[in-house]
């Protein structure tokens, strides 16, 4: 399963019901991407992270 490196952030789990209130399984998945940060040593490195680390990181530099 993937994992965000940075936040842990994980799939979860769940139900989809219908108007019949049938349930049948689901899965919400995190939006994984792959992109290059640079580390303190000034050394680019490949991380998957998630588009909330994504856009948190931008406020930050």
């Amino acid at each position: 399963m993937a994992k965000c490196e940075l936040c842990g952030k994980q799939p979860s789990f769940g139900h989809n019901v219908s108007f019949s209130k049938r349930r049948t399984n689901r899965i919400w998945r995190p939006n994984i991407q792959k992109t290059t940060l640079m580390a303190p040593g000034g050394q680019p490195v490949q991380v998957r992270i998630c588009t909330r680390c994504m856009r948190t990181l931008a406020k930050t530099r």
